[in-house]
């Protein structure tokens, strides 16, 4: 799998890191350097928030597809190119126009992203999985969050959201041991919610992200965004919101093609207005 974007250079050294697709209403995002078994450096972190940062944008763009090209997702930071550009202020990987792929600085992406991993998962590729909506696994997958093995902490989300994704024994038990975790295991404990066949992932989040896309853009942004808000600031505060959003999506041009697909017993066609 390349993408469009993944072109140009005299080699790996100058090519792009992350690659970026547009397939119909779905934007795919590929780390790609194969050859360090996509293990981040500043460059990649910079062109994935970008990637990001366009997905938001894009009113065109409904949903994301994260993956990774060659047989690992991420052997995770690339330490020696990173670690250096921590400041006292933490590590700055958000330029014009990108928005935080991990999302743990205040901001939020207003698309849901679908991931396909395989092969080695560690660090930030598994903080990559707990900011996405929906992960695939193939059955190859090994997972770690093996910050406490290097003398770091995890610093992408996992403390925030792992325990509340799967529990706080379970989140526990990866995140202090640094111990890896199969894809079954990754299952059972709700970190991914399918896994497939070895070399089966990107196809099958493919069809997710394009089924994803084929709904109303704004009921599924919406929805979306009442979820989160659950999450952040608790039911009450997402219950306050669910009437006035509904009133505000009946109003658009989709509900109204939705009543009419229905009426019609056809396929409802969204514009996303």
């Amino acid at each position: 799998m390349s993408g469009a974007d993944a072109t140009g250079g005299t080699g790996a050294a100058d090519r792009p890191r992350v690659s970026v697709e547009r397939r119909g209403h779905v934007l795919l995002i590929g780390l790609d350097r194969p050859e360090k078994r996509n293990a981040a450096d500043l460059r990649m972190l910079r062109e994935l928030s970008l990637a990001y940062g366009r997905l938001d944008r894009d009113p065109e763009l409904r949903v994301g597809l994260v993956f990774a090209h060659g047989d690992h997702f991420t052997a995770g930071l690339d330490l020696g190119d990173v670690m250096p550009a921590v400041t006292d202020a933490g590590l700055d990987i958000v330029p014009e126009g990108g928005l935080h792929p991990w999302q743990v600085d205040g901001s939020s992406l207003t698309k849901p992203v679908v991931m396909a991993v395989q092969g080695t998962c560690l660090t930030l590729g598994v903080e990559l999985a707990l900011a996405s909506d929906i992960v695939v696994a193939d059955s190859s997958t090994r997972f770690g969050q093996i910050e406490v093995s290097r003398a770091i902490l995890p610093f992408g989300g996992a403390t925030t959201r792992l325990p509340r994704r799967v529990g706080w024994g379970d989140a526990m038990r990866y995140l202090l041991t640094g111990d890896l975790l199969d894809a079954e295991e990754a299952r059972r404990i709700g970190l991914v919610q399918e896994v497939v066949p070895e070399g089966a992932a990107f196809d099958r989040a493919l069809a997710l992200a394009e089924r994803i896309a084929s709904q109303a853009p704004l009921a599924v942004q919406a929805t979306l965004a009442n979820a989160r808000l659950a999450l952040r600031e608790g039911e009450a505060a997402a219950e306050a919101r669910l009437q006035p959003e509904l009133v505000r999506l009946l109003t658009s041009d989709d509900a109204r093609e939705g009543l009419a697909a229905f009426t019609e017993r056809r396929e409802a066609r969204f514009s996303g207005s």
